[in-house]
């Protein structure tokens, strides 16, 4: 192992992190919005649209990330419908297809999480915002959907997590993330070891920088189950100075 060549390799990593960051946080923020449309339509039983949902689902479920990645990026080029359209614009560039594909992927898995956490809310607290006068849109935003976001949260950071490392496939579309970098370096030294143990570190900060703000997020959500040690700490200092 020479770690002088893995200090200098992780510099030249450093530049593909913005593209990796970039790639991770669109797909989450729109994949969980197109989950929370889908998970509502499951949940409601929205005809046609519940059976359009779970066969995307079922699809998107089914298949590999790298396979729904090269049928968006190699096979839409193929229609004459889509080289003619607007859509081109943006088809055409790598970048564009990885996000549609890490994107379409995330929703699928994301919506059986939200489904799952709507159907966990408790019908005793639904029933009771209605005696409230609660319904409809409102029922949902003030009840439904905040419980259902802490029921939810725990799998989602680890969906959060995959999306992650699933950005690492977008290197095979010639993007330059990490990865994509990390390919190159080792074409040109023939050294994968300390070129993949540069990268996997950079890609298990990440990671682990994510997990403390999903776990400052639930702590934030779910103040009852916070460490009451502190608490009771401070309890009893008080006791101590109080005559």
């Amino acid at each position: 192992m020479d770690f002088e060549f893995l200090g200098q390799t992780f510099l030249k990593l450093l530049p593909g992190i913005p593209v990796t960051l970039e790639l991770a946080t669109l797909s989450l923020l729109l994949g969980a919005c197109l989950a929370l449309a889908f998970a509502v339509i499951r949940v409601r039983r929205i005809r046609p649209l519940n059976w359009l949902v779970i066969g995307y689902v079922y699809v998107f479920r089914g298949t590999p990330l790298l396979v729904q990645l090269f049928i968006i990026y190699y096979g839409l080029a193929q229609f004459p419908e889509i080289r003619n359209s607007f859509a081109w614009t943006y088809l055409r560039e790598p970048y564009w297809c990885a996000l549609l594909a890490l994107v379409l992927n995330t929703a699928a898995y994301g919506s059986e999480i939200l489904r799952g956490a709507l159907l966990s809310v408790p019908r005793g607290q639904i029933m009771a915002a209605q005696a409230c006068g609660m319904s409809g849109f409102l029922l949902f935003r003030r009840i439904s959907f905040p419980i259902a976001l802490r029921q939810a949260l725990p799998a989602y950071g680890n969906e959060f997590i995959l999306m992650i490392k699933a950005t690492s496939l977008a290197s095979l579309v010639t993007l330059a993330d990490v990865t994509g970098i990390a390919a190159r370096i080792i074409a040109e030294t023939y050294r994968p070891v300390e070129v993949f143990v540069a990268a996997g570190t950079i890609y298990l900060a990440i990671s682990y920088g994510l997990i403390l703000l999903v776990r400052l997020a639930e702590n934030r959500l779910n103040p009852d189950q916070r460490d009451p040690a502190p608490v009771a700490r401070v309890d009893a200092a008080r006791k101590e100075v109080t005559p």
